[in-house]
């Protein structure tokens, strides 16, 4: 499916974090044929290289960890200065590691929360002030279904992405009036590199293999996100109905949907 003909993302500057791989690269991949200028951004320069062989229409890439703030400062500016704006931001770096609490070390807790949520903070505070001078821009943020309901083995990542909604939601009131947009994406699992480190074993992959979608769906979502600038999407459907049900009814998840959700 091409989006070539489609022209609300033309000449539109689009950096997106994470773009090494899986949505990331998908979501790059698309923006470009949408005619607008993906700017790939990751910390690996030679995944980036094999991701940008792939992309025919015009680009950039640029190595960049969220983990560093001048880095990230550095990158978003000189963003700036080249194209003289940054319209959209698309917060997607991330990964995630499925243990136990009491079996997982600090160090995983602490380096999720670093990459997931804070990575997220750094880049949308170096975008916020030349959005606020313009008043104009959209910062689209790569949640998951994880940051509204846990499961077993997921304790730290789901609240790295408790954090991520919880951001993403206050800042979306904060700049309401002020012309920057902002938007959340909940995916349920995808079928990524992600889970290569997530879940090295194949187990819940394979539980929930059923339930997994297609890294293109979600990617054209985002796609569809960004030229409508919607608030929130969660997908797919039956996770967003399950979801809704549990924050009803959250008895649910101790006594049912616990035993039904343990997958890992």
């Amino acid at each position: 499916m091409s989006y070539t003909n489609n022209h609300s993302l033309r000449d539109k500057v689009i950096l997106i974090t994470g773009a090494s791989s899986g949505i990331g690269a998908l979501v790059a991949r698309y923006a470009a044929e949408a005619g607008a200028v993906p700017i790939l951004a990751a910390r690996s320069t030679e995944k980036l290289a094999e991701v940008s062989s792939q992309i025919t229409q015009r680009h950039e890439c640029i190595t960049l960890d969220v983990t560093d703030a001048a880095d990230v400062e550095r990158v978003i500016h000189d963003v700036i200065d080249r194209h003289g704006q940054l319209d959209i931001l698309v917060n997607n770096a991330g990964f995630g590691l499925f243990e136990l609490t009491h079996e997982m070390g600090l160090e995983h807790f602490e380096a999720m929360m670093d990459v997931n949520y804070m990575g997220l903070v750094r880049c949308t505070k170096a975008v916020l002030p030349d959005m606020l001078e313009r008043q104009s821009g959209h910062i689209v943020n790569i949640a998951s279904m994880a940051g509204k309901i846990g499961t077993p083995k997921s304790a730290g990542y789901a609240a790295s992405k408790h954090a991520v909604l919880g951001f993403t939601n206050s800042l979306r009131m904060e700049l309401a009036q002020t012309g920057v947009k902002v938007s959340a994406i909940n995916p349920g699992p995808i079928d990524t590199p992600f889970f290569q480190l997530a879940d090295p074993s194949g187990q819940y992959v394979n539980n929930v293999r059923w339930f997994m979608m297609k890294p293109e769906k979600v990617a054209r979502r985002i796609i569809r996100v960004m030229e409508r600038q919607t608030a929130e999407v969660d997908m797919p459907l039956l996770g967003a109905i399950g979801t809704k049900l549990m924050q009803l009814f959250p008895g649910l998840s101790g006594r049912v949907a616990g035993r039904m959700l343990n997958k890992k």
